[in-house]
């Protein structure tokens, strides 16, 4: 069997050293997408999403934990699968500090380490049941399998919404929407396919190979300490293994892939309804501490034994 690891990004939002050196970079939070609170308050999801890994993946050979200088204090560091990976170990000291996830991502393929297959993971996603490493890797040539929500229309949408409704684009839209033309301008192909906001697998090659491509494209973002318009969201990586024919494209439903906003009961109702394979729960600007309390009890209840990951 292949090594395959899984990256996360972790912060922990409360911590009041880094309360202060956020808000002497960017300045505090606000209602805004771009830097609201739900970008960063910690509330244990990590935790968690480890306990489904623990009970669903239990293959995965490393866990990359990356940080800005904090460890999880309930975290077992002496855990041989897991290593703490701060950011001033894979990027350049003009990104730092970094309080953009965006960034952040387009240098996790310099984790000193890292297998050539890997999974990627936010804190706020999770396993629902048991999966093999053919769930993320083709069997037969080991390419990884690329999950997108299919949109068949969406870049005339965006269009229509832009062009005559005269809409702005929220951030995480455009940043996709920012990724999805330099594919088109490269390959001549626009994938229509939205990130599915969940677990994804990549090559390390093909990832190195794709940011030395679009090298100047995303330098020029890495000073963007916040989320910013000219973001290029990571959907880049998977749009060009695709036009390479380094991945197979998978659209997902919600039996596979589950994205469900923590201010909305009703999404609740629906996963278990769907019981999908994989499963976000996003926070944003939308949520309140009301909402994030909800969630993590509802968090303890699918997934209540501490695992080996835990002091």
């Amino acid at each position: 069997m292949i090594d395959i690891d899984l990256v996360y990004l972790w912060v922990n939002g409360n911590d009041p050293k880094w309360i202060e050196k956020r808000n002497a970079c960017i300045g505090e939070p606000s209602k805004a997408e771009e830097n609201c609170k739900g970008r960063y308050v910690d509330n244990g999801e990590l935790k968690f999403s480890l306990r489904s890994v623990e009970k669903y993946a239990p293959w995965i050979r490393k866990i990359f934990i990356v940080t800005d200088n904090q460890i999880p204090e309930w975290l077992d560091t002496s855990n041989p699968k897991i290593q703490i990976v701060d950011h001033t170990e894979i990027m350049p000291a003009e990104c730092l500090p970094c309080f953009n996830s965006a960034v952040i991502e387009h240098h996790i393929y310099r984790i000193p380490g890292l297998s050539e297959h890997f999974l990627y993971a936010n804190d706020d996603t999770y396993i629902n049941k048991p999966v093999t490493p053919e769930d993320f890797f083709d069997k037969k040539d080991l390419l990884p399998k690329i999950r997108l929500n299919r949109r068949p229309y969406r870049k005339l949408t965006l269009l229509y919404r832009t062009k005559v409704l005269k809409r702005r684009l929220g951030n995480y839209v455009k940043t996709i929407h920012n990724a999805a033309l330099l594919i088109e301008k490269k390959y001549g192909i626009y994938y229509n396919g939205k990130t599915h906001h969940n677990i994804d697998a990549y090559l390390k090659s093909s990832y190195r190979h794709t940011r030395e491509v679009f090298d100047s494209e995303i330098s020029a973002t890495l000073s963007n300490h916040v989320r910013s318009s000219n973001d290029i969201q990571r959907n880049i990586y998977s749009y060009a293994a695709l036009a390479e024919k380094r991945g197979h494209l998978c659209y997902v439903t919600q039996h596979t892939s589950f994205r469900l906003h923590i201010n909305s009961r009703k999404l609740y109702e629906r996963f278990e309804r769907y019981k999908p394979m994989l499963f976000c729960m996003n926070d944003s600007q939308f949520a309140s501490d009301e909402d994030r309390k909800y969630a993590i009890a509802f968090l303890t209840k699918l997934f209540p034994d501490k695992s080996l990951f835990e002091k």
